[in-house]
């Protein structure tokens, strides 16, 4: 009898289809879920709504952010809309995923200045056509009264937040976890509710998350989305997973030369995942062919030769070819010959008593902090018209640095004029 109530098993085209969708995921769950979206879909004659949350606790998308949107692309072209959801106001709690400690709590200005900039950004890969992509900021139901809050806590039990793994190593280790941080997931699962999603990615930290979102969705009697998890795309160290707090990062609007520059800093066996994840693992233009499977030789050549072709093909794929080939040349001449660009940037600052306080320019034009800037400035790593700077020298006549070419390690240059 029971048999006699189970639901027909999808067409094989939809479970062809799923499977597709899926390739490169880590899971995707429930079994078969997936498919039976894209069936009921389909009967329905609607588009699948497909989410995903990223909060905007820093202003520029990196190429770890890549790898989903590069997925959400993926339902894009196959005809369904992706639910983009701006996290403005779970990103006043903080998501403790893959945390030891709490998060910093960001201003309201600092998030809206973050938020701003996040969808003209994801756009460098996700199509923007309306019927295609919609995009939400959850502060729109997240600002919700005590009782609806309320009722929304009754929706799971402390047994089930305290399964997460990194709860229960910190409460194992004697390490506190804030009621705001159990709110968290609880937060997010109600972006599920709240947008009717049938499916929902994020990386494999954010799968106690997204299922979670599932038991959430059924007891407002929404229907329970399915739940793909893509990789975590290791930085530019090679180990650490990809964040701007790392420094490791590689933002997808990073100048071409930049972007350039920092896909050749990563280590040789990080190509590999770089290609799978970001090139879907296609073969390598020009001399480097087969990057993936190639051996290198003894002198190295091999492993640079692919690496400069992984650099190029990213560069091309969020750029353009000509973007592509303008970095190379740069990078030749600026690091390989160590020769200043053909091309350098002005900056304008202003010396009112006379004098030009170098790590506030370093700040101000290369994206550094003060104590970064300085730290440059000590290690000699900092120099005018191609002279370094001595340990502590941080304040400079105007006249010592008008129209000189500032540079800050090997690939930053400014060429700088005293307002």
């Amino acid at each position: 009898m029971a048999n006699a109530t189970k639901a027909a098993a999808p067409e094989p085209r939809f479970s062809e289809l799923a499977r597709r969708l899926a390739a490169g995921s880590v899971d995707s769950l429930p079994e078969g879920a997936l498919a039976e979206k894209l069936a009921l879909a389909d009967r329905e004659g609607r588009r699948m709504r497909v989410k995903l949350g990223i909060d905007p606790t820093a202003p520029d998308i990196h190429l770890g952010h890549a790898v989903v949107l590069r997925k959400l692309r993926d339902f894009q072209d196959a005809g369904h809309r992706v639910v983009l959801i701006v996290g403005d106001f779970t990103a006043r709690v903080g998501d403790p995923s893959g945390r030891s400690t709490l998060r910093p709590i960001l201003s309201e200005e600092e998030i809206d200045a973050n938020a701003a900039t996040f969808q003209a950004q994801a756009l460098t890969i996700l199509d923007g056509d309306p019927e295609l992509l919609e995009v939400r900021r959850n502060s729109e139901w997240l600002a919700m009264d005590m009782g609806e809050l309320l009722a929304l806590a009754r929706t799971t039990t402390a047994a089930q937040l305290l399964e997460r793994d990194d709860f229960a190593k910190r409460l194992a280790a004697g390490e506190p976890v804030s009621m705001l941080e159990l709110l968290y997931p609880l937060l997010q699962g109600y972006d599920s509710v709240a947008v009717r999603s049938d499916i929902e990615l994020g990386g494999t930290d954010q799968k106690f998350n997204l299922l979670l979102a599932r038991d959430i969705q059924r007891a407002y009697g929404v229907p329970e989305q399915a739940v793909m998890t893509m990789p975590i795309l290791a930085g530019t160290d090679g180990v650490r997973k990809m964040s701007k707090s790392l420094g490791n990062q590689i933002g997808v609007t990073d100048a071409p030369e930049e972007m350039y520059g920092k896909v050749l800093s990563i280590p040789d066996e990080a190509m590999a995942q770089y290609r799978e994840l970001l090139l879907r693992g296609d073969a390598a233009a020009g001399d480097a062919g087969g990057v993936g499977q190639q051996t290198p030789e003894r002198d190295g050549s091999g492993a640079r030769d692919a690496k400069h072709a992984l650099a190029r093909e990213i560069v091309t794929w969020l750029r353009s070819p000509e973007d592509a080939e303008r970095a190379a040349r740069h990078f030749d001449r600026v690091v390989v010959q160590g020769r200043a660009p053909a091309e350098i940037p002005e900056a304008v600052v202003a010396a009112p008593d006379g004098t030009v306080h170098v790590p506030a320019v370093i700040e101000g034009e290369f994206g550094m902090s003060r104590s970064e800037a300085r730290r440059m400035i000590d290690q000699g790593a900092v120099s005018l018209d191609d002279a370094a700077l001595a340990q502590g020298e941080y304040d400079l006549p105007a006249s010592r640095v008008d129209g000189k070419v500032l540079r800050a390690g090997k690939r930053k240059f400014r060429r700088v004029r005293v307002g």
